[in-house]
Parts: structure tokens; sequence; C-alpha cells
């Protein structure tokens, strides 16, 4: 991810462990806000329990929520969480820095290798005409989205709630995160059948998802028609667009008789809302369909697409797809025999699949760890517990309906699900070990083992 990681440690700076600071001073600050009267419809304080798994859900992107959005929380609370939900999307660091490019302040070498580290950049080179790109990005895509669905809400709700309700869920849409305001618990069941709303939201959701690094990657191959796409923005654009159109597919075909998803719905309906539920959980948390009404079929499928997740420096979480691809082209390496793994007659350095192997490893076991430990605590079907598992780690926000029911040790489990979710699994071990590790010049001889 950065060209030398210890260069950060030589100058006094701990990428990782900033990035992961920032993020818990903002749930905290978050949480806090949370708990009193005025960010509560009824005007009560809230438990901090509560107001914590809500801030750490928002600024994690994620969507899981213990109390309905829509109806629990003031007007003020939905700014909280709004907000929450746009600096976690884009990290602390990239909305502090580019406040400091619009101030015309220079941006110094410790801002700009945080700055690497939040949008996972591969160098400090253009980093500030990266920021840029990402910025424009998202304020374009947002306002976008958000005059796109002003459009849907008006149908339904009066001036300034349809203003609201379509601000706050294009911010949510491109963030990835899942929350909305429409209430009972609902999502957009209500709107399964509306292509004007599901294709806004799906289109917010793959944007924000596909990683800046791709949007950048793309924006300058249109000033530069003469510029070659890079090998990572190919391996995520493609991959993206296999588990889009494969996950639409199984969903259509697994739910097509299901009486409580597809099957009341029309041909264009029941399309529609295969092919949603294939992109929301690529990390977004929406739902067109009831997902607790699902085939366990459907579910497991879900629970593998929500482990896979974004792209890698996007809004959203998982694995990522890239790291997805990097692993099955290895075991195709393996099993042909090649000496490297391949793409598109390039060679991928051994750095990247040994960390695509980290982060799944990693990431299994954080899921595994999480899922016994409610397990043991929570009276749920083994599969719908897995899912709130796996979909608190992708930072994705569905849900078969437990979460309003878990217990406070749950609770707790889940919010430090999300929170590694979101920040990653390496990142937390380099934030705790990079201090205490020493470059080590000796080499080791080496010697066979039996594998498989």
């Amino acid at each position: 991810m950065i060209e030398n990681e210890l260069a950060p440690k030589k100058r006094g700076i701990n990428p990782a462990a900033f990035f992961i600071i920032s993020f818990l001073v903002i749930i905290l600050t978050g949480a806090v806000l949370l708990t009193l009267p005025i960010s509560s419809s009824q005007g009560k304080f809230t438990d901090f329990l509560t107001a914590l798994f809500t801030a750490t859900s928002a600024t994690c992107v994620t969507g899981l929520v213990v109390v309905d959005t829509g109806t629990y929380w003031s007007d003020f609370g939905h700014l909280v969480i709004l907000l929450l939900i746009q600096i976690g999307g884009l990290s602390y660091a990239v909305i502090a820095t580019g406040m400091m490019l619009l101030l015309n302040r220079r941006i110094q070498l410790r801002e700009r290798l945080i700055l690497q580290y939040s949008l996972n950049a591969t160098s400090l080179r253009g980093i500030v005409s990266f920021l840029r790109n990402v910025l424009i990005t998202v304020f374009v895509f947002e306002t976008i989205g958000a005059f796109s669905l002003f459009f849907v809400f008006i149908k339904n709700y009066p001036l300034l709630k349809s203003i609201k309700f379509a601000v706050f869920h294009s911010v949510s849409a491109f963030c990835n995160a899942g929350f909305d305001l429409i209430g009972g618990f609902k999502s957009f069941t209500e709107y399964v059948s509306n292509a004007h709303l599901v294709f806004t939201i799906t289109t917010l959701i793959i944007v924000g998802g596909i990683g800046f690094i791709v949007i950048h990657d793309i924006i300058q191959k249109i000033r530069d028609i003469r510029m070659h796409l890079s090998l990572h923005t190919k391996m995520a654009l493609l991959t993206t667009l296999f588990l889009i159109v494969i996950g639409t597919l199984i969903i259509f075909v697994l739910e097509y008789n299901n009486p409580n998803t597809l099957r009341p719905l029309n041909l264009w309906g029941k399309l529609l809302g295969s092919y949603f539920q294939a992109v929301t959980p690529r990390t977004a948390g929406f739902n067109t369909l009831n997902i607790g009404k699902m085939n366990p079929s459907t579910l497991l499928f879900l629970i593998v697409l929500m482990f896979i997740g974004a792209s890698p420096g996007g809004t959203g979480g998982g694995i990522k797809t890239v790291t997805f691809l990097v692993l099955w082209l290895s075991v195709t390496a393996v099993i042909l025999e090649r000496k490297s793994v391949r793409f598109k007659d390039r060679a991928i350095p051994w750095e990247n699949v040994k960390r695509a192997y980290t982060v799944f490893l990693l990431s299994l076991t954080l899921v595994v760890v999480s899922w016994f430990l409610l397990l043991i605590t929570e009276p749920f079907p083994p599969l719908n517990i897995l899912f709130e598992v796996v979909s608190a780690f992708g930072t994705v926000g569905l849900s078969t309906g437990i979460t309003p029911y878990l217990s406070p040790f749950a609770r707790i489990v889940i919010i430090l699900t999300m929170f590694l979710g979101r920040v990653g699994t390496v990142t937390a071990g380099m934030a705790v070990l990079i201090p205490f590790s020493k470059r080590s010049q000796i080499e080791y001889p080496s010697e066979e083992v039996s594998i498989g």
C-alpha cells in the first residue's frame, strides 16, 4: 500500500495508528452527541451503548441499527449521522486535507503520507491531484444523486422532507453506508419496482465502492485518450462487473418462486429486485427485498458477496474485489505450476499476493471469532448470526432483522467487528506492531515442507 512502510516511522508518524485513532475520536464524538436529548425525536437521553453502536455504524459506513433511524432520531440526530457517514466514508485525513486545499495551505510531507495511507494510493506522486479528483467526484455524484432522488421522494413527501431525504440517501448511498430515513426498518422495500430509485442508488453505490484509485485512473484516461488503464483498475472493474452480473442471475433464480420476495413481482420487478440486491451487499446495506424472508441458499450467497465487498480505496468494506481476484489467480498459478501470478499479460508482485492472503486469513479469523462469540450468547439461527457478523465486517448493514434484539455483549462484539472491518485487520495489526518492529537483514536458510 505504501512505498516504504518504515518511512513514516522514521519521521515519527505511524499512518496506520493515525488512521485508527482518527476513527475512534470521530466515533466517540458522534456517540456523545447522539446521547443528548436534542438528538432523539422524543427529546430524551439515549443510552450510551445505543449511541455508540449507531455512531460506529455510521462512521464505519455500515448501516446496522438497533433503533429505527427514521423515527427514533430527531433532525439534529439525522444531521449528526449524516456527518459521521460523510467523514467516515472519506476518512478524516481526506476531509481535513481538502479543507487545507480550499484555504490554499501547503500540504506538508506529513499530511501527504497520511493522505496516501487514507486513500490507499500506491505512491506520493500526484497525491494532491489525486485528492482533488476524489473531492470533485464526491461532490458531483452526491449532488447529482440528491437531485435525482428528489424527484422520487417529492411524489410521496412534502418539499423540505423530500430535499432532506434526497441529500441524506445520496450521501448514504455514495458512502456505501446503507442508512435510510424511510422508517419502520423498511429501507427501500416500497420502491422495489421503481427503476428511477433503483438505478440512482445502485449507481451511487457502485461509483463510491469502485475505489478512488479507479476513479482517478479513469479521469486521467479521459484527459489523455492515449493513456492505458492500470492493471488495478482493470481488475477492479472486471471483478465488480462479474460479481454484479452473476449476483443478479443467482438471486433471480434462487428467489424467483419465493412468495416473500420475488414471486409477487412481474418480470421487470424481479429483475430490478435481483439487480439491486446483487449490488447492495458490496457494501451498502439498502434493500428492496425482505432479507429476513429470503431462502437460506440466498442468504449464504449474500454472505459471500458481503465478505468480498467493494474495491480498494473506496467507501466500502470487505476483503475487496482485487484481493478476491488475486487469490483466485494465485490458486490458478499454483494448479498450473506457473512461476508467477498473471493477469492481462502482467505478473502480479508476490508482495501483493502475500498481502492478499494476509487480508483474507485475518478477515476470516475476525468473522469466525465474532460468529463463535455470538453463537454462545444469542438465541438466533446460526446462519442469521453469521449473516449479521459478515454484514458488520463488510460494513454492509444488511440484516435478517435480528440487530435490535442483540444482547449488550453481542452489540459490543458487532461494534468491534464493524470498526475492524472499516479500518482493516491489516491496518490494525500495523498500528500495533510497527512501533515495535525492527528491521532485520538476517537471511535464514530455506527448507521444504509438505503442503496439501
